[in-house]
């Protein structure tokens, strides 16, 4: 620590009643009683409790009213307007408050002081009581307190900056926080009451939060898994803890926070933490943006936390589903092309709409048809009931199509019924190579083998409204057999044999 900045921790050689001690603040306040006090000072030379902590374990006050009373120690609450505004405590007593140092320590250096008449924060890093970095601390605070803004608007986001939610049960842990980013350049909102920081989630949208782990009510761990579990899941959490044990460590991390940093950490290395996460962070939302445009998000979720997901080619058993629009050539030839283009684009959104609501992967789109798959590149073992239930409400669709068509007819009757689309579909399953393929310039994501070529063989056999099922499928939807109806074997491109065939029942 430099000389200049040991000159900001100004003498402090008594205790002054504007400044009292923790224990006379609270007999000022009327939280406790003198014969109270006495009693917690037995407890805390039996077992070195702090006194705040002892007065709770004995029951005469809660933890919320120590955090209040040390948040009036230290000048944290806002004074009435019009009020003068309230000193900052001297720093001996700032360092008994964060508990960095105890009072018989900082009547210890004060004893040295008043000999020497040198600065306490200089005697007390000496004698080992605190460091160099608590001393900054405690003067970061100091300073804060004594040239304390009102507070703005904590919904209202600093054009430009990252924001930060910072969740910590300790006003003091929040101040200091709070003080270090911010002179980073950090938009800092932050909360005492982690129940209040999960309602204000929506409203503040942070870029990212740092969470305490120990907390009254629920701790940072639970207060991961709720952001993680909602609506603000791709929200990166980092956990700020005293406690640097390697277990603590790995349950952080395991309970979905995306780092875990020491509170003895210095602002900088904070600083690079969150930065280090929101790179990691932005670069997992582009994979996200990129894999929602073909699967569910369900699936999206399933491919960025899975280890096990490979994307560069595996063989893997899947159920192929392909659909084809039937009289659309007929309905292009009767209308302009931009109705043509917006018809297309309303019956494949409805199709594809089906395969992402039942977890499959657009595969792609084939002209006034799609291919999707269900099983790569996230398996499920009931896939082709996905695949079944995703051909059931893609018929269900195109019967809603019809049905409002009809109607619009009916209400402004003009020369000629319109021209009626289907659909036809093909379902089969089988092993096939699945991952990313083509050249330099282009890549996509696809299944090839004969289960496919069957599939799509199966989807221009089928009839206007028929769904045509090969007989793997039906073998793995064991306990389904009345949703089928066998049709008799068929001859496929390729097959020397005759191929059993099914019809699927909606």
């Amino acid at each position: 620590m430099t000389r200049s900045a040991l000159e900001m921790a100004s003498p402090s050689p008594s205790v002054h009643a504007e400044n009292p001690l923790f224990g006379e603040l609270l007999l000022k306040l009327g939280l406790v009683t003198p014969n109270q006090i006495e009693e917690a000072l037995a407890l805390q030379t039996l077992n070195g409790q702090r006194l705040g902590e002892a007065l709770i374990s004995l029951g005469y006050v809660t933890r919320e009213q120590i955090q209040d009373a040390l948040g009036e120690a230290l000048g944290l609450h806002q004074p009435p307007q019009g009020t003068p505004p309230v000193q900052p405590p001297p720093l001996g007593e700032l360092l008994v408050g964060l508990k960095y140092i105890t009072t018989a320590q900082l009547d210890e250096a004060l004893n040295l002081q008043r000999r020497s008449g040198r600065k306490v924060g200089e005697i007390l890093v000496e004698l080992g009581h605190c460091s160099y970095k608590q001393l900054y601390e405690a003067l970061g605070i100091q300073g804060r307190i004594s040239g304390r803004q009102e507070p703005a608007d904590r919904t209202a986001p600093a054009e430009g900056l990252p924001r930060v939610m910072v969740v910590d049960d300790s006003p003091l842990a929040c101040a200091f926080v709070q003080d270090g980013l911010s002179s980073l350049g950090y938009d800092i909102v932050s909360f005492q009451d982690p129940y209040e920081a999960l309602e204000q989630l929506g409203k503040v949208q942070p870029a990212i939060v740092l969470s305490d782990l120990d907390m009254p009510g629920i701790d940072g761990m639970e207060l991961c898994r709720r952001i993680k579990d909602g609506p603000s899941r791709a929200l990166p959490v980092i956990i700020l803890t005293a406690n640097d044990s390697e277990t603590e460590r790995v349950r952080g991390l395991r309970g979905g926070a995306d780092d875990y940093v020491n509170k003895s950490a210095s602002m900088d290395e904070l600083a690079a933490r969150i930065e280090s996460v929101m790179r990691r962070t932005g670069e997992t939302e582009r994979m996200r943006k990129l894999f929602a445009r073909y699967t569910s998000d369900a699936v999206v979720e399933e491919i960025l936390k899975s280890p096990s997901v490979v994307l560069t080619g595996e063989k893997r058993e899947c159920t192929l589903l392909f659909a084809d629009i039937r009289n659309f050539t007929g309905l292009a030839d009767s209308l302009p092309p931009e109705q043509v283009v917006g018809v297309l684009n309303q019956v494949l959104g409805g199709l594809s709409d089906a395969v992402l609501t039942c977890g499959g992967t657009l595969d792609k789109f084939l002209g006034d048809g799609l291919m999707a798959v269900f099983g790569a590149p996230v398996s499920r073992p009931d896939d082709p009931l996905r695949a079944l239930q995703s051909a059931r409400m893609m018929m269900a669709f195109m019967e809603e199509l019809r049905a409002r068509a009809e109607s619009e007819w009916a209400a402004s009757p003009r020369e000629g019924r319109p021209l009626i689309l289907e659909l036809g579909i093909g379902i089969n399953s089988g092993v096939v190579v699945a991952g990313n393929i083509g050249g330099a310039m282009r890549t996509e994501y696809t299944c090839i083998g004969d289960a496919v070529n069957v599939a799509a063989r199966l989807c221009a056999l089928a009839g206007p409204g028929e769904i045509l099922v090969g007989e793997r499928t039906v073998v793995l939807l064991q306990g389904h057999e009345n949703s089928f109806e066998e049709l008799p074997p068929v001859r496929l491109k390729g097959k020397p044999h005759p191929v059993p065939l099914f019809r699927a029942l909606w």
